[in-house]
């Protein structure tokens, strides 16, 4: 039997913190992915105008901002999450069980994002397809990094 470093149950909450720091990360990923988009910083200024019942172009950018890494953070907590359920439901751990939750929360994004946020939002119907595209993208990019740092962490646990 081999001596655990850290006391009983304290893996859990360590493994979260390591989900929050590795999904800012992420965040940063997907910013730079966003840059490089036609879209460009669409996706949190629509979430802004909804919470302030504007219209994208003059959404607060503090707000988008705040919200763009809030979201981003608690996304990482809910991969965590998603990880244990996952490794629960398989009774395993590794690279099928992180594949498996990292699409799951691709899923959860994209679909908040295209049928709760998306629709409320005052942006012109012609843009939504391309919006949803470029957030596709960008969520992508956020879930091909968190997944990786998720898992490395999780090895030094």
């Amino acid at each position: 039997m081999q001596p655990s470093v850290a006391p009983v149950g304290f893996e859990v909450p360590l493994r979260f913190l390591l989900g929050v720091g590795a999904a800012v990360v992420a965040t940063l990923a997907m910013d730079a992915v966003m840059a490089r988009r036609p879209e460009g910083t669409t996706p949190p200024t629509v979430a802004s105008g909804v919470l302030t019942d504007r219209h994208p172009d003059h959404a607060p950018d503090r707000l988008a901002t705040v919200v763009h890494y809030l979201a981003g953070a608690l996304s990482g907590a809910l991969y965590v999450w998603l990880l244990y359920a996952t490794e629960a439901a398989f009774d395993a751990d590794g690279a099928l069980v992180t594949a498996v939750a990292a699409v799951v929360l691709l899923a959860l994004m994209v679909g908040f994002f295209a049928v709760v946020v998306l629709p409320r939002s005052r942006i012109q119907r012609g843009r939504v397809a391309a919006v949803r595209r470029d957030w596709t993208v960008a969520a992508g990019a956020y879930v091909l990094v968190l997944a990786p740092l998720v898992a490395l962490a999780s090895t030094l646990l």
